[in-house]
């Protein structure tokens, strides 16, 4: 199965999730390419940017998996090709 190049978006609300965050993507960390997250204090929200090469399957699994921890918003956006 081909590869595809996505775009997680990651907002942590919850402070106390940031663990399991941390933990799924350890889980699939042979996937990631890179990973930017900025604590906004002013907000008490921190965003993660987390760029990811691997088949949908893959993608589609990481994003459920954080999508369904509490206190957390996510959007994926992936390549067309």
């Amino acid at each position: 199965m081909e590869n595809k190049i996505a775009l997680i978006g990651i907002i942590v609300e919850d402070m106390e999730s940031a663990n399991k965050v941390n933990s799924i993507l350890h889980e699939f960390s042979e996937y990631i390419v890179g990973r930017m997250g900025i604590p906004y204090r002013e907000r008490m929200v921190s965003v993660i940017s987390v760029v990811i090469d691997a088949p949908q399957p893959v993608i589609s699994t990481v994003s459920g998996k954080l999508g369904m921890i509490s206190g957390i918003s996510v959007k994926t956006v992936n390549t067309k090709a």
